[in-house]
């Protein structure tokens, strides 16, 4: 695609939505159809649904309730709370009040939500219960800008004038708007495409979050351009459970239901997941690699438990899924006898094992965030479900690269969206240049340098190609490349990901910068390792037993065997070790989008390392 194509698809989503806010994209859905669902939360046995029409009457209420409280606009309001409605309505609220919400992740030290809360100037913050205080608490101390506190649980709303109850909040609201409509209506009316829509703090592995400021056009773009190329019904149903700190989350369930009227059920327990994809059935799904991963080795935990003629008949099944998924890659049609095998297959199992796990109604799945696994992609075409990899940043507003229903390659992230460019530096640097692309970092006009030349391109940070069919893959962070003493460069992510196919294998880490070899520290899947050991009759009283039990580093052993198979010589595990611990953003060896903290994961286990290069 030429320059002048690229540039007539972006002039043409550009006038799409050139006076596009998300102020009015909720009064246009809400008009249109007052009486859809919007918003659904659990309650007892069933959902609790707001209807498009009712959430923008408490948008409005709640605008007027941040007014009333002395927010101005242009000033911040922080968030910490799980996936419920009222998170999504404070942020609108925000939003429609002239002001700019923050999510903050909930996983932070309390000295990094400090951090945060000081960088944006917090106005006023939006906690939902004790935890959410707790990690607050700090801030409440040293920041005289903060100055109220709204609480979700009522029983643990602290008294004093700085705090006030979600309940009483939104109460206020009621009164104020009723009494004068006209100040909600000033404040939504005075907000503008270029105006600031959220600042997101990327978790980043290493230093103090960078708060990331995208504007109102940004995220439309983003949004008109998933739009046109998901090809999504209007009115599809659909989980959010990612936190809203991160940008996958807020363009599609946060962002994109104001564009397509999406009816959204929120899943604030990830243990609930499943269940809710069986009662939800979404039409669209993301998740980041992980996630796919634990649901991998879920299924196939339960698979490897049935009797080996019925394991027989799954593989066929799933052999002709494949079969047909990869023949539709870069828009190509599957041969009669492809499409006939899969349609026999999906008939027989297919289609019952996609709606024992909610999938029977989707239309577009994704991943992003990290690499994701070829492996783990097959295994799902095995099953007629076609992830579709995608490439972005909080920097590029979410996806900038991505695979379609109708354009896709396994192993690639994918072309640019419409309108947006892609190109390799010559260093192996992914660039991009658009108008998803941030302005630059909050405060941060150094690094702001460093993100963005001055002929406009967003340096990704990571490494990549792109084939001649315009597909691009992506390699590893640039910072993170494994050089060895050999000079060979590596990508640790690649051997990561060849360990973690197996369902034992939670996570792993590839070390080797400047030795001469790699090697790996290795942890056990929680749910599905104890599965497996069951299924085996192995005894044990936890996950550290299981890291020692023999027939388990047995199956590591082989595990990383097969992987050794698929990798350069150089690239070759030439020692592990199996760690009694599994690692979470609670214990720090995980960011809140589930990406590893190396140097984190060096200092903390140096010594193992160290020992794994020990004669």
């Amino acid at each position: 695609m030429t320059k002048a194509d690229i540039l007539h698809e972006r002039s043409s989503i550009e006038a799409q939505i050139r006076d596009h806010t998300l102020c009015t994209r909720l009064q246009d859905i809400a008009d249109a159809h007052p009486d859809a669902p919007a918003y659904s939360m659990r309650v007892g046995d069933g959902w609790e649904t707001l209807t498009f029409g009712q959430a923008r009457a408490e948008v409005l209420a709640i605008a007027s309730a941040f007014a009333a409280l002395g927010l101005e606009a242009g000033e911040t309001v922080c968030l910490m709370m799980v996936n419920r409605p009222e998170h999504v309505l404070a942020d609108l609220g925000a939003v429609h009040a002239g002001a700019t919400p923050i999510s903050v992740y909930a996983t932070l030290a309390p000295e990094q939500v400090s951090y945060i809360a000081a960088d944006a100037h917090a106005k006023i913050a939006v906690l939902g219960g004790a935890a959410e205080l707790a990690r607050w608490q700090h801030t409440l101390e040293v920041s005289p800008d903060l100055t109220k506190v709204i609480v979700l649980d009522p029983e643990a709303c602290p008294s004093g004038d700085r705090f006030l109850t979600w309940d009483a909040f939104v109460a206020l609201g009621r009164e104020r708007h009723a009494a004068d409509p006209s100040v909600a209506e000033d404040r939504l009316r005075a907000v503008r495409p270029g105006d600031t829509a959220t600042v997101l703090y990327t978790s980043g592995t290493t230093g103090n979050p960078k708060g990331v400021p995208l504007t109102h056009r940004n995220i439309s773009y983003e949004v008109a351009s998933i739009e046109q190329t998901s090809s999504l019904p209007d009115f599809g149903a659909q989980i959010s459970y990612l936190t809203y700190a991160h940008i996958a989350e807020r363009v599609l369930s946060l962002y994109l239901p104001l564009f397509k009227g999406s009816h959204v059920h929120f899943c604030p327990d990830l243990t609930q997941l499943s269940t809710a994809l069986r009662e939800v059935r979404p039409v669209l799904f993301f998740g980041v690699p992980r996630v796919w991963e634990k649901i991998m080795a879920g299924l196939l935990a339960v698979m490897a438990a049935q009797p080996e003629e019925q394991q027989a008949q799954v593989r066929a099944a799933m052999a002709a899924g494949v079969a047909y998924i990869e023949a539709g890659q870069n828009g190509a049609t599957p041969s009669p006898e492809i499409v006939a095998a899969y349609e026999k297959a999906d008939a027989a199992l297919l289609s019952l094992a996609r709606s024992l796990i909610g999938f029977d109604r989707a239309l577009w799945l994704s991943s992003g965030a990290a690499p994701l696994s070829i492996e783990v992609q097959r295994f799902f075409a095995g099953l007629g479900l076609n992830i579709l990899e995608v490439y972005g940043m909080t920097e590029t507003t979410g996806a900038c690269t991505v695979n379609t229903p109708n354009r896709y390659k396994l192993g690639t992230v994918g072309p640019a969206l419409p309108g947006i460019e892609i190109r390799i530096a010559d260093d192996g640097e992914i660039l991009m240049r658009g108008p998803i692309g941030t302005g630059g970092y909050l405060n941060l006009p150094e690094a702001t340098a460093d993100l963005i030349d001055e002929d406009g391109w967003l340096h990704t940070g990571d490494v990549g190609s792109i084939d001649d069919d315009g597909f691009c893959r992506v390699v590893d962070r640039k910072k993170e490349l494994i050089i060895t003493s050999g000079g060979e460069n590596i990508s640790p992510a690649n051997i990561e990901n060849l360990l973690k196919e197996h369902p034992l294998v939670g996570q792993a880490l590839a070390f080797g910068d400047r030795r001469p070899y790699p090697v790996a520290l290795i942890t056990l899947d929680g749910e599905a390792a104890p599965v497996w050991a069951h299924a085996r009759g192995l005894s044990f009283t936890g996950l550290a037993d299981l890291a020692e039990h023999p027939e388990v580093l047995a199956a590591v052993e082989t595990v990383v065997a097969k992987a050794n198979e698929r990798l350069a010589r150089v690239q070759q595990i030439k020692r592990w070790k199996l760690l009694p611990v599994e690692w979470s953003t609670e214990t720090e060896e995980l960011t809140p989008k589930f990406s590893l903290r190396r140097r984190i994961i060096h200092s903390k286990y140096s010594d193992s390392i160290e020992l794994l290069y020990t004669d």
